[in-house]
């Protein structure tokens, strides 16, 4: 009988991965309402001089991660992070004692049923690490699409914000950023989230649903 090799199989590390979100953003915001309307323009010949310019700035770090809407579904998408790591490791668990019991009786069995058993294992060990990267994958969907979602919100709303203040310009201020310096009097990020948040709070079915939980269903 062929000696069965105990080294044949060693469970790959790194299975346990971290639903931990990776969330970056820079928003740039440039609304000018005078040439906006092409048509106005061309028919007054008019424009708007630099001193007449209304502009106000924003912390894009803080207006992300004070709306409301961006922490509940970061929750989400956490809680689902932390489901699928939960779900891989008693997977991964399985795995290793059905590993280490065939170290263990792999001797008792005839050549062809060890190698029968050693192409299982193999086999069973691709589908978990295929499994894993899927999770990881949906993750990572789950985060851009979030990031988009609230991109679209909050360049929506500053359209809108920046019209019913007779704001021309909102400026992002992010460290190492193009914009160095502006004085307090100009920011408008408190005003913005709040408004934000009012309008989350009014209508928060208007926010897209969290991704479904696949792991039921692997």
């Amino acid at each position: 009988m062929r000696p069965v090799n105990h080294n044949v199989f060693k469970v790959k590390k790194g299975l346990k991965f971290f639903g931990v979100l990776a969330l970056a953003s820079v928003l740039f915001y440039s609304c000018d309402q005078k040439t906006a309307s092409t048509a106005e323009t061309a028919s007054t010949g008019e424009g708007v001089a630099a001193g007449d310019m209304k502009v106000a700035f924003v912390y894009t770090d803080s207006v992300i991660n004070k709306y409301d809407y961006f922490k509940k579904m970061s929750e989400e998408i956490t809680s689902k992070g932390k489901r699928f790591d939960s779900d891989l490791q008693s997977r991964a668990k399985g795995f290793e004692q059905e590993v280490a019991t065939f170290q263990q009786t792999g001797g008792n069995m005839t050549p062809n049923q060890a190698r029968a058993k050693q192409d299982e294992l193999v086999q069973k060990e691709q589908n978990l690490m295929t499994y894993r990267n899927n999770l990881m994958q949906e993750l990572s969907a789950d985060e851009a699409k979030l990031m988009n979602d609230v991109y679209e919100k909050v360049q929506t709303y500053m359209k809108d914000y920046a019209k019913e203040n007779n704001i021309d310009i909102i400026l992002s201020y992010t460290r190492g950023g193009a914009m160095w310096y502006a004085t307090d009097a100009i920011d408008v990020t408190a005003s913005v989230v709040e408004g934000l948040n009012k309008e989350y709070v009014a209508n928060p079915a208007g926010a897209a649903p969290a991704a479904a939980d696949t792991t039921a269903k692997k």
